[in-house]
Order: structure tokens, then C-alpha cells, then sequence
């Protein structure tokens, strides 16, 4: 009997984009599963839950959510919305919960270091000369904060090629989670100073997950992709379904 895979969606998170996801993809391609990772807006927890989960819900069969760092809020949020959701992967991902605002949650950690790092600017919103905040990680400040355990070099290019994130993607009211509901999978990374390690295990815990503490800094899946590699295998395998004999 052959089993359905699931389609693995890959969600980067906040101060990335999908590239950070390349060593993870190329692995998994080449072990035949369907990826996909697509351009997460960074404008908001409501709003990038919305447009992820429309994105799920035009794929065809069982799709297996993976999201880094702010994006574990967005996982969990639209796979409340999108029928088709079979599990949930954390990966040094934030797993708020009901009315959980990410901006509050993250100033409890005592490993994280992100909110000193932190540049604030200001970009269009609407018609007229209407501005909201976003955040970006000091260039540098980078290496220290997001990706210690990376050559300082890759670094560097990481922080001139990361993307902002909207203030109201810390003070949106997170929605009820999904992880209540689907069975979830995490991973802590020991040297977390961005999420903070603390954070993403207590959540982790909280939400039932299956955990695996790997070695290494918040960019985790850039730095130690076959271990992330391997969580995402072993979720695929416990959500893949009996196909047709």
C-alpha cells in the first residue's frame, strides 16, 4: 500500500524571505515530496494568516504547515481557516495562543536579545501621506542576534537581503490556535537569541508538540537543514495517509 504525502508548505518568518528555506527544499525535493514556500507579506498576523491560508486551500490533498519564528503565529492561525491542514511544524517558531499578542509574549523571554536590535521605519499605507511603523534587525547587530552560528559573511548577506515586518504583526491578537487541534512537531534551537530559546520551548510545550532541541542559532533550518530535514520527514510520515491498494 502506497501512502499520500502531504504537500510541505514552508513558511519563513520575520526579517527573511522563502530563500531561507533552499537548503531545507533542496533535501526535500530530493527525497520526492512537493514543496512549496512561498512570500510571506510580514504585514500582520491577521492578515498573513489570511493570505497563507488561501494559499493552502488551492492545493490539491493534505498539506503539512512548517513555520519559522513569527511565522509558527501564522501556521497556527490559518490552519484554522484551511481545510485541508494535517499538521503543524515549529521550527524555533513562536505557538501563541488565544488573543496572545507576539510583541508582549516575546518580551518574557529572557534568552532573547531581539528587541535591543531592533531598527524601526516607516512605510506608505493607503492614499494619502498615512505611514505605519516596521522593524528591520540592525545590520549590525545581525550575525549576534539572528544567525551566530552562520559564517560572518553569509550573514551579512542575510541582513542586507532581509525583508521588514509591520508593527501589527506584534500587536495583532493571535486567534484560536490550531495546534489544539493538529498534531505539531517543534524545534527548539539551543542558541536561540532572537525568538529566545526559552519562548520557543515553553510554546512548544504548551502546545503538545513533539520536541527536538538542536544545536545551533534562530536561523537553524539555514545552518543545520538536515536536522530540520528531519523533523519535517518525521511529521510527513505520521500525517501521510493509506493511499489506494
Amino acid at each position: 500500500m502506497s501512502e499520500t504525502r502531504p504537500t510541505i508548505v514552508l513558511v519563513h518568518g520575520a526579517f527573511a524571505d522563502a530563500s531561507s528555506w533552499s537548503g531545507v527544499v533542496e533535501l526535500l525535493q530530493r527525497q520526492g515530496y512537493t514543496v512549496v514556500a512561498p512570500a510571506n507579506p510580514l504585514r500582520g498576523v491577521k492578515a498573513d494568516s489570511a493570505y497563507l491560508a488561501s494559499i493552502v486551500n488551492q492545493i490539491d490533498g493534505p498539506v503539512l504547515l512548517v513555520g519559522h519564528s513569527y511565522a509558527g503565529a501564522v501556521i497556527s492561525n490559518a490552519a484554522t481557516d484551511a481545510r485541508n491542514v494535517v499538521g503543524l511544524v515549529f521550527v524555533a517558531a513562536f505557538a501563541p495562543d488565544t488573543d496572545e499578542r507576539l510583541g508582549a509574549v516575546a518580551a518574557t523571554s529572557k534568552d532573547s536579545l531581539l528587541a535591543t536590535a531592533q531598527v524601526q521605519r516607516r512605510y506608505p499605507v493607503g492614499a494619502g501621506d498615512e505611514t505605519a511603523p516596521e522593524f528591520l534587525v540592525d545590520p549590525a547587530r545581525f550575525h549576534e542576534v539572528f544567525a551566530a552560528d552562520l559564517p560572518a559573511d553569509r550573514a551579512a548577506v542575510m541582513a542586507a537581503t532581509q525583508r521588514p515586518i509591520a508593527a501589527a504583526a506584534f500587536s495583532d491578537p493571535c486567534g484560536p490556535p490550531a495546534w489544539r487541534k493538529l498534531p505539531s512537531w517543534a524545534v527548539v534551537a539551543t542558541a536561540d537569541r532572537a525568538a529566545g530559546s526559552d519562548l520557543v520551548r515553553s510554546m512548544a510545550q504548551r502546545a503538545g508538540a513533539e520536541i527536538v532541541e538542536v544545536e545551533g542559532s534562530h536561523v537553524i533550518m539555514v545552518s543545520q537543514p538536515r536536522a530540520v530535514l528531519g523533523v519535517i520527514v518525521t511529521a510527513a510520515g505520521a500525517v501521510a495517509s493509506p493511499g489506494d491498494r
